[in-house]
């Protein structure tokens, strides 16, 4: 499948002309094009396939130092958007103006097509080994190929852009007994294959472990979290290392860099080549780079966009990510990457005397402030290094930054759960409280 080129390729060079001649001091141009390809399985069977596509054009100038931004999908007629973006340009305050320099670098393209033929050889694959062992459950899944085409123009000569092609999959077991129901669930997100047998076999063992339901305990316990759930506890350090949050003062971090955050064990980053996630630019151009923002435990960088770090005095660590093709770039990232132990799921479960799994949650982490309180919605009891069988009506509290302060074992199963690359890690002192039978 060709899909590389945008069907008209002086687009962007025209709006940039047009805005110029419009009044406007500086200007870009932001394109996205998607092909996407799903294939779907519901109750055990192929369902149906799709194909779905999606182009959209942003442009951003100034005129007077005021920004405007307008927004156009499928079809564009150039002077409307120039004429709606100068108009915008007049309700916003002046600003300086981030544009990165006079560079056409030239990026590979990312990843490799698989025909829909494979897609769904993959899910009926999968669907086969589940049931293999238990006959009696309902699987439904998705799997896709999605082909995504970016580039960014600007009036100061910057022209970068790459293909990038990602497969993914998504694999849930529904396991009714009597009044009794069970969902388990998981995936991948991949560039040229993706493993079925893998996924299958990982929803086998969380089956395995839950034939039988059992009391949870209450009060403080240690608490196992899957690679697949630790990344509730991710989302509040990724807010923390937010170059935006330190200039609000918002960060527990502000002013810590150069000392221990959390436990020596733990090194996070980011890398540019990693994973499915990985992204030679961002939004702004800036090539994107290797960070190594908490090493054995202690601060050493925050991440930030072009404009972040002219307020910081840094110069842009290749974060300004748009969180929409309508939005203005803000500090984000791509992916983000915690460096895994050695010991196994399974050998970490033998640490535990009494104590929980968690796989699946209801709600999440309380923002920035690090506290969360979740309803576990797949979990599982330890007692005496052994899974003896699944929680209910359970629920887990406590502090982000105490529980990683406080961690006791880092896996090595390490797994890639959305754009965050986390092994399982085991802390302490977290409070459960269950429905006792």
């Amino acid at each position: 499948m060709v899909y590389k080129e945008f069907p008209n390729n002086s687009l962007a060079e025209q709006l940039l002309e047009l805005s110029i001649k419009s009044g406007a001091s500086a200007a870009e141009v932001y394109q996205s094009k998607s092909l996407s390809r799903p294939v779907f399985f519901e109750a055990n069977r192929l369902k149906q396939l799709e194909t779905s596509q999606a182009e959209g054009t942003a442009l951003r100038l100034w005129r007077n130092g005021c920004p405007g931004l307008a927004v156009a999908y499928g079809p564009v007629e150039p002077q409307a958007l120039v004429e709606r973006a100068l108009a915008l340009s007049q309700l916003n305050q002046p600003e300086a103006v981030q544009l990165n320099g006079n560079s056409k670098p030239s990026y590979p393209d990312l990843g490799e097509d698989v025909p829909v033929e494979k897609l769904v050889e993959w899910g009926k694959q999968a669907i086969a080994i589940i049931r293999s062992i238990y006959p009696d459950v309902i699987c439904n899944s998705e799997w896709e190929c999605d082909v995504e085409t970016t580039r960014l123009v600007n009036t100061k000569g910057l022209d970068c852009h790459y293909t990038d092609t990602t497969l993914s999959c998504y694999v849930e077991a529904e396991w009714i007994r009597g009044e009794d129901f069970l969902s388990v669930s998981d995936g991948q997100t991949e560039r040229g294959n993706l493993d079925p047998d893998r996924v299958a076999h990982q929803i086998l063992q969380r089956l395995a472990w839950a034939r039988e339901n059992v009391t949870p305990p209450n009060g403080r316990v240690p608490v196992l979290f899957t690679s697949k759930a630790a990344d509730m506890l991710w989302g509040t350090v990724q807010a923390a290392l937010n170059g935006k949050r330190i200039l609000e003062k918002a960060s527990p971090w502000v002013e810590r860099i150069g000392t221990p955050v959390i436990s020596p064990i733990l090194t996070l980053y980011q890398d540019p080549h990693a994973g499915p996630y990985s992204c030679p630019f961002d939004d702004e151009g800036t090539p994107t780079q290797s960070l190594v923002f908490i090493q054995d435990g202690v601060l050493q960088h925050f991440y930030c966009d072009r404009t972040t770090g002219h307020q910081l005095n840094i110069a842009s660590t290749g974060n300004g990510f748009r969180p929409g093709l309508g939005s203005y770039p803000t500090p984000g990232l791509f992916n983000f990457l915690i460096q895994p132990g050695t010991q196994s799921l399974q050998e970490l479960i033998q640490y535990l005397d009494d104590g929980l799994i968690v796989d699946q949650m209801l709600g999440g982490n309380g923002g920035i402030s690090g506290d969360f309180s979740i309803n576990i919605d797949l979990g599982y009891r330890v007692q005496n290094g052994h899974v003896i069988g699944r929680v209910k009506d359970t629920m887990v509290a406590g502090n982000v930054y105490t529980a990683l302060k406080q961690l006791v074992k880092l896996g090595g199963d390490a797994d890639w759960n959305g754009s965050c690359y986390t092994p399982s890690l085991l802390v302490e002192g977290l409070s459960s409280t269950g429905k006792q039978n």
